[in-house]
């Protein structure tokens, strides 16, 4: 790997990193200057770097107004939760069917790092770890292709809630991957199957679909630098 390939990946690992966590917010600039300062590379790599996170749904880039955080309209919203809807239910249907005792271990694991998140306050880092949730039910399916689907919208979600989310404080009330976990162990595919769909449609219903503007984010401060 050579050192320009790394930085590149660098940038891009932590500023995608910094959105999902919601330290950086939709809407924010990401300004060449200000980044390539940060990370101690040429604009040249920015750009490259804000172009990866734009073909992933990231970022939007806007002819002589520079790059900003993706800002999802309501529509858009509404059709990612959709897609998510037609695709996860029969995901962990294939899962149920598939899981074994070291998959369920793990999954078991990771709702242990969602709750410790949560106990410390990191509320977006729990996010992050809830969408990883559902894409190790996908990997555990062994669905690669509608993995990587998952991948961009659960991205995407992430950048839905930032904007739309109407109870922050209340990520930790839903039992839904408990569930799940549950449903997985026991072969159970009609039941994941059906806890998925109801899991999915109360995340939408705890989004307030209307226009919001998040409070400006300093991307330095974002990123600990």
């Amino acid at each position: 790997m050579t050192l320009q390939t790394s930085n590149l990946d660098q940038i891009v690992g932590q500023l995608t990193e910094a959105v999902h966590e919601h330290r950086i917010l939709p809407g924010a600039k990401l300004r060449e200057d200000e980044v390539g300062e940060i990370f101690g590379v040429s604009r040249t790599i920015v750009r490259q770097a804000l172009r990866a996170m734009a073909h992933e749904g990231l970022v939007t880039i806007e002819r002589n107004r520079g790059a900003f955080v993706a800002r999802p309209s309501i529509k858009q919203a509404r059709e990612v939760f959709e897609a998510r809807a037609l695709l996860e239910p029969q995901t962990a249907r294939a899962a149920a069917e598939r899981a074994t005792p070291e998959d369920i271990a793990q999954l078991e694991r990771h709702i242990t790092a969602e709750h410790d998140a949560l106990k410390r306050g990191e509320a977006g880092v729990a996010l992050k770890l809830s969408g990883d949730f559902h894409l190790s039910i996908a990997r555990i399916a062994d669905q690669k292709i509608i993995e990587d689907f998952l991948r961009q919208l659960i991205s995407r979600s992430s950048l839905v809630i930032a904007l739309y989310w109407r109870r922050r404080n209340a990520l930790c009330e839903s039992h839904a991957h408990h569930a799940l976990i549950t449903a997985l162990g026991a072969g159970d595919g009609d039941g994941a199957e059906e806890l998925m769909k109801g899991h999915l449609l109360d995340l939408f219903t705890q989004l307030d679909l209307r226009e919001y503007d998040p409070a400006p984010t300093s991307l330095r401060d974002a990123l600990g630098k």
